[in-house]
This record gives C-alpha cells, sequence and structure tokens, in this order.
C-alpha cells in the first residue's frame, strides 16, 4: 500500500508525459493540490516556455503557468531519463489515424519506448490517450516489460480516459468526473486514489478494456448524432425548411431528446477520430460496424456538401467558384478556442483550391496555419476591415468565434455562406447570407 498511502498524503511525484491541450492542465490540476510534478514532452519550446511561466495554448492564461512555476513544484523537461524520479506516470500523447483510417499508435509505442529503460519499481503508469480497447494490455504493457520488470508486480498499468472539452464555460479539467480502469485490484485502488485528489469524482471499472470502451462510446455517440442532423441538414434544404429552425423547435421537448447541432464537417482531436479505432478493432473480431461507418461517411462528406452550396450561392450572383476569392472564417475545430487539429476549415480551403478559387483565412486565434499532418498550408491570417471583406467574392464562415462582429462582417461582404447559423441575429443584409 506504499504508493496508495504516498498519494494519499500528497507526497507521491507525479509526471505527465505530452504538455498539450490534455496534458498540460490536468498537470496544472496536480500542481495546485500541492503535488510535485514533472512535465514531459519532446517539443524543446513547449519546455522552454513553460520553464519561463508562458502559456502556449489560448485558454489556459499565462499568469496561471507563471503562478504555477512559482510554487517550485512544477517543472518542464525532455529528458525522459528523469522518469525514474516519479510515482506515477501519465500519458497524454496524441492517437491519430493513418491515411487508411486505421489507429495510429507511433505516438504511444514511441513514449513506451522512451520510458521503458526509466520505469522502476513501485510506480503507476496510466494511459490517457483515446484508444481501442485493449491498447494498455497489449501495446503499452508489453514495451514497458522490456525494462526487466513484470506490469502488476513491479509496477501497476491503468486506462483513464481524458474528458477535455476546451474552454467550456461550464465544466474543467478537476469538475468532469474520470473514468479510471485496470486490470488488477490493486491498481484500480491506485489509480482511483490519485484522481481523486484534483478530480471532483472517479467513476472506477472493471478493467483498462472497459475504460477505453468508453471514452470510443461517448464519441461515438457525438458523432453517429451529429451525422444525423447533418442528413437532416441536407435534406431540409432542399425542401427549403430551417434545420436550426426545426432544432430548437425539438429541443423544448423535456425528455426523449438531446439538440445536436449540424456543420461543415467534423473537428477536434476525437470524435473525427476515435470511431475508427473501434471500427478497426472490431475486425479482429469479424464484426462490421456498419451504423459508425455510415455516421462518418455522412460527416466527412459534409465540407463537400458546402462547397457546393457556395457554388451555388456563387452562381446566383452570376460568378463561377473558379477564379472567385473566398474567405474562411474560422481556422480552429469550435468556437473560441485556438485548437486547429483535424478542423474541417482545412478540407473545406483544400477543396476550394482545387476547384479553383482563390483562398484566404481569418482566425484571430490562429494567426498563422501551422504545419499539419494532412495539410501544408502556408498562410497567415488576414485583416478584417471594410476593404477587405468587400474584396471578397464570398464569406465563408466555418467556426463562429465569439469575437466576430456578425452585423459587420455581413454589412461589408458581398456573399456569406453561413455553416454555424451564426447570422441569426443580423438586423440587416439578411438578403446576402445562405445557410449552409
Amino acid at each position: 500500500m506504499e504508493l496508495i498511502d504516498k498519494i494519499s498524503g500528497k507526497s507521491a511525484q507525479i509526471g505527465v508525459v505530452g504538455l498539450g491541450y490534455v496534458g498540460l492542465p490536468l498537470l496544472m490540476e496536480f500542481v495546485e493540490q500541492g503535488f510535485t510534478t514533472l512535465g514531459f514532452d519532446i517539443d524543446s519550446r513547449k519546455v522552454d516556455m513553460l520553464n519561463l511561466g508562458k502559456s502556449y495554448i489560448k485558454h489556459l492564461s499565462s499568469d496561471r503557468v507563471k503562478s504555477v512555476r512559482e510554487t517550485k513544484l512544477f517543472e518542464a523537461t525532455a529528458d525522459f531519463s528523469r522518469i525514474k524520479e516519479v510515482d506515477c506516470v501519465l500519458i497524454a500523447v496524441p492517437t491519430p489515424l493513418t491515411t487508411h483510417r486505421e489507429p495510429d499508435m507511433s505516438y504511444i509505442t514511441g513514449t513506451a519506448e522512451s520510458i521503458a529503460p526509466h520505469i522502476r519499481k513501485g510506480q503507476l503508469i496510466v494511459l490517457e490517450s483515446s484508444t481501442y480497447p485493449g491498447t494498455t494490455e497489449e501495446v503499452l504493457k508489453p514495451i514497458l516489460e522490456k525494462s526487466g520488470l513484470k506490469a502488476d508486480v513491479d509496477f501497476w498499468v491503468a486506462f483513464s480516459p481524458e474528458r477535455e472539452d476546451p474552454n467550456n464555460p461550464n465544466f474543467n479539467t478537476r469538475t468532469i468526473p474520470k473514468v479510471v480502469g485496470a486490470n488488477t485490484e490493486y491498481a484500480r485502488q491506485a489509480v482511483s486514489a490519485l484522481y481523486n485528489q484534483v478530480i471532483v469524482s472517479t467513476v472506477p471499472v472493471s478493467s483498462s478494456q472497459a475504460a477505453e470502451a468508453t471514452k470510443l462510446l461517448e464519441n461515438i455517440f457525438r458523432s453517429v448524432n451529429i451525422a444525423l442532423v447533418n442528413e437532416m441538414k441536407i435534406i431540409l434544404d432542399r425542401m427549403g425548411i430551417d434545420v436550426w429552425e426545426v432544432i430548437n423547435a425539438a429541443k423544448t421537448k423535456p425528455f426523449g431528446y438531446m439538440a445536436f447541432y449540424p456543420g461543415p464537417g467534423l473537428g477536434g482531436h476525437c470524435i473525427p477520430i476515435d470511431p475508427f479505432y473501434l471500427t478497426w478493432k472490431a475486425r479482429e473480431y469479424e464484426i462490421n460496424t456498419r451504423f459508425i461507418e455510415l455516421a462518418g461517411e455522412v460527416n466527412t462528406s459534409m465540407p463537400f456538401w458546402v462547397v457546393s452550396k457556395v457554388m451555388d450561392a456563387l452562381n446566383e450572383h452570376g460568378k463561377s467558384l473558379k477564379g472567385s476569392k473566398v474567405l474562411v472564417l474560422g481556422a480552429a475545430y469550435k468556437k473560441d478556442i485556438d485548437d486547429p487539429r483535424e478542423s474541417p476549415s482545412f478540407k473545406l480551403m483544400e477543396i476550394l483550391m482545387e476547384k479553383g478559387a482563390v483562398v484566404s483565412y481569418n482566425d484571430p486565434y490562429v494567426p498563422t496555419i501551422p504545419e499539419m499532418r494532412h495539410y501544408s498550408f502556408k498562410m497567415d491570417s488576414i485583416e478584417l476591415t471594410p476593404e477587405s471583406l468587400s474584396g471578397f467574392d464570398c464569406v465563408l464562415i466555418s467556426t463562429d468565434h465569439s469575437v466576430y462582429d456578425w452585423d459587420f462582417i455581413v454589412s461589408n461582404a458581398q456573399l456569406v455562406v453561413d455553416t454555424r447559423n451564426a447570422t441569426k441575429d443580423v438586423s440587416d443584409g439578411k438578403d446576402k447570407i445562405v445557410k449552409a
């Protein structure tokens, strides 16, 4: 019981591998509860910024990072040999898809290979990355055992899926219940004790596989329902019915209905990706995930449908898409954050460019489009002025940031294609707006 006693007494040192949108907020919660922490990342720029008390994530202020640093309870490092200094290792690294929509486990395996030579007896190692059922047991554990230590004898492994929703005004890392799973009783007790120190409550399940499946179910549920309203949008658009009006009316029902909203496609690091992790794993059991794959088809087709609406709207103005100047508003995958991962804006831009449009973008939170796995746009955000807006043949709203002045945008634009119902309250210029 030595590890659990150290956790309960807050003398356990916590290490977090991967200091991104998941790992960094979690690490800060541990510091703020009095734990000594080490943050690990291969990106030396992130390490340097954190050690200087600076943040690179919009919704985590530099003031908070500076305050955490000043406690002397936190240090960032790129030296993975220091893993041996910590009692609990939390792994929060990306789990993307390959070009063939199969799980890309390279970040998990690379991390495991980096820490395996440095783990020691008595440590708890927790995977947080969204992944298919069996990853902790079948992928992570065997690599860690290359150290010569035996899992569940010399050290313990567990899985606890992240449940981050960046910039959510109602929930944050600390207030979202945490699912925890492990395949031994002691590991379950240890991982529960760990997260109970910083999270409002834990939800223990019987195995790491059950915890991994829980995360996938959460995001598959969202993917399927978003696909449903996206398909409804296409149908109702053809019928001349406003899908947003229908959703707002439907959600007045106090039972049996939960509102989901359509958009230009799926974005973020979970919903566009996680369903395909289960699809891939299900093949091992000779099961076809038809429902999940159908939802994926609907959602991934949305950018093409939006571009067709842009083409129709331009055609109504006597213009072709080829040669037209199009401004995409928003590069982040959701409003009011600076995270562009898997943003549908990039697919929209790619399709528009392939069809000959001259594309620019604006996003106050993404001033330059970073190099990404599937896209390499060397573009900077343009300034929104009356002159710049009026110079575009079409303004395409992809991300509805709260800082955008929709009246200003609509009044100065020639044509607006709105995928988010952002312009619903615009007073003048509604004849310029096309819903998509």
